[in-house]
């Protein structure tokens, strides 16, 4: 309860400075001390057995998707599609869906370092935004929207970072920047649960010594994002070598490419990634759901979905309600490139 208290008296104190000051400068200031002082309360170094049972900033798996009610890719595939993002928006939270087909090619992010990229074969369904940094991600996400000159990949070296389980603390460059322009004093301070410090060499090769291969990948490609982002001297292209792992996954023959899943709000939808900052994205809206709403909202909003591969080896795909306009749409300062689809 102190610790709590005293977390509580940090937020306000930093949120109260903010609006006051609204200096970008001061707040990083501000809340580094608070992160500095949180972080002091009772904080131990993690032994090894801990740290080996740390759960995941994000935790979904393919386990969580719901195959009930999944179609092949054949179902609906001989319709016309209209622009998903032609319906009208729900304020901030995504489209507001009727009866029809719609597809939409949107921005899309890695949501799991040291794993190989989406190739050509992957089956993806959706899963919901699950683990202990959901809400921060997701935040992110709906953040971003409102926020057009942060690149897309300056979010995605951002969440590399959270899913690194990076303290706040060690944040640093552009990355820090993005975190200061994204998300609020209460969000920041989140990022500190759990979080885990850099590494030294002799803990990591304990910990790997007592993991299976593909998991050892993945902690060891966390260590390195943690050590990256806090030297203050890096690039975009440093962040994906760790993050993307060389190579493909060998995709499941049972989980194709196109497959549908059956969405909990009962519509249809299924995920086309071209590479991993890019996703085409299809609904199918049946009229039998809209008239039994009765006219209540059916509202899609992307941000809390994960386009999750059968294949344990590839990323997960955090999904957005940002659509991808141009056809080759590059971020000239890091050389991010959507391909076309």
């Amino acid at each position: 309860m102190k610790r709590n208290s005293i977390t509580y008296a940090l937020v306000l104190v930093v949120a109260f400075l903010l609006n006051l000051q609204g200096a970008y400068a001061q707040f990083g200031g501000l809340l580094d001390k608070a992160s500095k002082a949180v972080a002091s309360k009772g904080s131990k170094a993690l032994g090894l057995d801990k740290l080996l049972k740390e759960p995941e900033a994000i935790s979904t798996s393919f386990e969580d998707v719901n195959r009930k009610g999944e179609q092949m890719p054949d179902f609906q595939n001989t319709v016309t599609y209209k622009p998903l993002e032609n319906l009208q928006k729900n304020g901030q939270d995504g489209y507001l869906l009727e009866a029809g087909h719609f597809e939409m090619t949107n921005k899309s992010y890695c949501l799991k370092a040291g794993t190989y990229a989406p190739s050509k074969g992957d089956g993806y369904m959706y899963a919901p935004t699950l683990g202990k940094k959901r809400e921060v991600v997701i935040a992110i996400l709906k953040s971003a929207e409102k926020h057009p000159e942060v690149e897309q990949s300056s979010i995605q070296m951002l969440l590399w970072t959270i899913i690194a389980k990076t303290k706040f603390i060690d944040y640093s460059g552009e990355v820090k920047e993005t975190a200061l322009r994204l998300l609020t004093p209460e969000q920041l301070l989140l990022l500190e649960g759990g979080a885990l410090g850099i590494l030294p060499f002799d803990v990591v090769q304990k910990a790997k010594d007592q993991m299976p291969p593909a998991v050892q990948a993945i902690f060891e490609a966390e260590n390195n994002i943690r050590q990256l982002v806090s030297s203050g001297n890096y690039s975009y292209a440093e962040f994906e070598k760790y993050a993307i792992m060389a190579g493909m996954a060998e995709p499941r023959t049972d989980v194709p490419s196109g497959i549908w899943t059956l969405h909990p709000d009962g519509y249809y939808v299924r995920y086309f990634p071209s590479g991993y900052s890019v996703t085409k994205v299809q609904v199918y809206v049946p009229e039998e759901l809209i008239t039994k709403l009765k006219g209540k909202k059916l509202v899609y909003d992307a941000t809390d979905d994960i386009a999750c591969p059968a294949n344990t080896g590839s990323q997960r795909l955090a999904q957005t309600n940002e659509p991808i306009n141009t056809k080759n749409d590059v971020d000239k300062k890091k050389g991010f490139i959507s391909i076309e689809i």
